[in-house]
């Protein structure tokens, strides 16, 4: 039920009180140079900093053989991260309330030319009121909100009268396996908030993700005698144009499809890295582009692969030089179906008044063409999966930055959320 007026406003002055040391732990977080396969300090300091609170302690490694072993797994590649997911769990004196899962990722994508930032990605830094670093708002912010909505309710006297499992997961960007994790260790409960940067919506919709390699090798001879070889990043390309034609009839079949049809371009596919040749006056013989597409929600990630497979190969056999040397596709990372949260359930409609007490506005809600860990919870837990946090600018881009107005509203309506959706109780005695 609703709460209590007072008790609303007094976690909401609880929030204000301690948003100075939030700010502090985000600009904390932000300063490890998290990247792929370097998150082992960062998941130390997150330990550090739940297990200071009193929270019980588990930290785990990626189980690869029981990841692929499930339809939600993604490929373990060489370049998989080998850090620890960290879970700190509050247990009440009495479970009179509902669990709840707080989750965020540590990962962040590479920065990019350093000399096209403003100021260096990880010395966080604040102007106009905006917190600027990479990952600031992907998701540090919300990192650390997911503890500070806690250290609120602790500063009035109070703490949840349900088990909150707090978790920090790797591979975010890249597979989707940390988040996975969590549920193959067992972690369960009624609701999970993920406070990633969502301009202070809820996702409705999410697209699946599919990431994949497409390599094709060519004929290489001497530059002068060009028309007797066969280029390899020419061939790409013209596999690219057939990836395009799949993307677009993919955007195609939206009509029908709830919180996608209104939208001019759900399904985005993206060269994101392109690599090949060894010598700029030979023709050259191997080219390899790294690919991510998206998907619709019930459409299987296998069915989506399939049909990548089967573009690829249907291109390649009217291509001269390709039907004799077809492109080899290997998938190689996100392999995620979308999911849409249904509305009506008890935990929207508690994060719902909590968003306005906070904001004064109500609640709107969005799809959006990408992934989140929140698929885990509401595909294989089946509970209601929240994705709701601050405003971000230039994610995933140069001067990454969170707005820190915006991430106090956030870390009050979560604390009011964990305050109706839990239960309060008195905080606990040494």
């Amino acid at each position: 039920m609703p709460l209590d007026p007072s008790l609303r406003e007094s976690i909401i002055a609880a929030v204000e009180e301690g948003f100075p040391e939030q700010v502090a732990l985000t600009q904390a977080l932000v300063r490890f140079p998290s990247l792929r396969s370097e998150e082992h300090a960062i998941q130390d300091f997150v330990f550090r900093e739940m297990s200071r609170r009193g929270l019980a302690m588990d930290r785990f490694r990626m189980d690869p053989e029981a990841i692929a072993r499930h339809p939600g797994g993604a490929p373990v590649s060489a370049g998989h991260s080998d850090a620890p997911i960290v879970v700190g769990i509050h247990r009440p004196r009495e479970e009179r309330g509902r669990s709840l899962i707080l989750q965020a990722h540590v990962d962040v994508v590479p920065t990019g030319p350093a000399d096209m930032w403003s100021r260096p990605p990880f010395e966080p830094a604040i102007e106009d009121g905006w917190l600027y670093g990479r990952g600031s708002a992907d998701m540090k912010a919300g990192h650390a909100a997911n503890l500070a909505c806690l250290d609120a309710l602790r500063r009035i006297g109070l703490q949840p009268a349900a088990t909150v499992y707090v978790q920090s997961v790797v591979e975010e960007e890249s597979t989707g396996n940390g988040a996975l994790m969590t549920h193959l260790r067992g972690y369960r409960a009624d609701a999970v908030l993920i406070p990633e940067p969502e301009d202070e919506r809820l996702v409705r919709a999410n697209t699946g993700v599919l990431w994949f390699q497409v390599e094709v090798r060519g004929h290489p001879v001497h530059v002068r005698e060009m028309g007797a070889g066969a280029n390899a990043i020419d061939a790409a390309w013209r596999v690219v144009g057939a990836l395009r034609a799949l993307e677009a009839r993919w955007n195609a079949d939206r009509a029908g499809r709830a919180h996608f049809e209104s939208e001019e371009h759900p399904i985005n596919l993206n060269i994101g890295r392109i690599e090949g040749g060894d010598w700029a006056s030979s023709v050259p013989a191997w080219c390899r582009l790294d690919c991510r597409i998206a998907l619709y929600p019930g459409i299987a990630a296998a069915d989506g692969a399939r049909e990548i497979r089967e573009a690829v190969a249907g291109f390649a056999r009217t291509d001269p030089f390709l039907a004799n040397n077809p492109p080899v596709v290997t998938f190689n990372g996100f392999h995620a179906e979308g999911y849409v949260l249904e509305p009506g359930s008890e935990a929207e409609a508690a994060l719902a008044r909590a968003h306005e007490a906070a904001t004064g506005r109500a609640l709107q809600s969005f799809m959006t063409a990408g992934y989140l860990d929140t698929r885990v919870h509401a595909l294989y837990d089946r509970v209601p999966a929240l994705c709701y946090g601050p405003v971000g600018q230039s994610i995933h881009g140069f001067d990454e930055r969170v707005e820190l107005a915006s991430v106090k509203r956030i870390t009050a309506a979560m604390a009011l959320f964990v305050a109706e959706w839990c239960g309060v109780e008195p905080v606990a005695g040494p």
